[in-house]
């Protein structure tokens, strides 16, 4: 990632900021801005993924307040993100990838990846120009997917591990709904090799954030160390498109 770019990463669900929140702290560290907004979130937990965003060094962090079961392609559902696309200008968008959306059974992603890369592309053009006043089109930016089934592009996120982990460590009441499942689905043995002393913790919370921390470290090692990487540890990225080089790169 080049230096000063502005990047705006547009999520469905409040988590996702510190899945892909490597990148976006890295950007900051090199000079750049970043920014999130996010479609899904309750009330309840947005001031756990601003905490989160915070320590990323997000700049800007907005909800969009879609309501769970009903995102559609309504003219106005595009111009809440359009919106946001305008305001921020950015040189780069992260947002989720199509192909994992397709199957995911979350409710709302598949249509929200719809509405988000129809959002991206309308931006662009002279599309609500009236209804949104001062904010002219902007050129569709560089697209990132974040967590890929077929990735292309791994960014090193060593330097900015224990940030991300720390922005993790705010979001009570997803490690709390994480913890549930870890502790229903999760043979005991299994639980245990995974993380000794699962069985001591004492709630789901506790519960949740072990497993995270397990699943956290594999995942970015994979695409790191794991998979004869030059990284330690790596966030997984599919750029839409080609990679438009002057000349070839190392």
């Amino acid at each position: 990632m080049a230096k000063g770019q502005k990047v705006l990463f547009l999520g469905v669900y409040g988590m996702e900021v510190v899945e892909c929140g490597g990148a976006l702290a890295k950007n900051v560290l090199n000079g750049g801005e970043s920014f999130a907004s996010i479609m899904l979130c309750r009330e309840t937990s947005q001031p756990q993924v601003r905490n989160a965003a915070e320590i990323l060094g997000v700049k800007d962090i907005t909800f969009l307040n879609f309501q769970y079961g009903t995102v559609d392609l309504s003219v106005e559902s595009k111009k809440k993100i359009i919106k946001i696309i305008r305001e921020v200008k950015p040189d780069i968008i992260i947002t989720q990838d199509p192909e994992h959306s397709f199957h995911d059974l979350d409710p709302d992603r598949r249509p929200a990846m719809t509405l988000l890369l129809e959002a991206i592309a309308l931006s662009s053009r002279d599309f609500a120009l009236d209804e949104l006043p001062g904010l002219e089109p902007h050129p569709i930016p560089t697209i990132y997917y974040m967590t890929p089934h077929h990735p292309n592009t791994v960014v090193d996120i060593t330097e900015v591990w224990e940030k991300k982990e720390r922005a993790m460590d705010m979001l009570d009441s997803q490690l709390e709904f994480s913890g549930m499942h870890f502790d229903e689905m999760l043979d005991p043995k299994a639980a245990e090799i995974l993380y000794p002393g699962f069985s001591k913790l004492t709630n789901f919370q506790e519960k949740g954030r072990a497993i995270h921390q397990v699943l956290d470290k594999a995942v970015h090692v994979y695409h790191g160390l794991a998979t004869h990487g030059h990284f330690a540890l790596a966030e997984a990225y599919r750029r839409e498109g080609n990679f438009h080089l002057q000349e070839l790169i190392v």
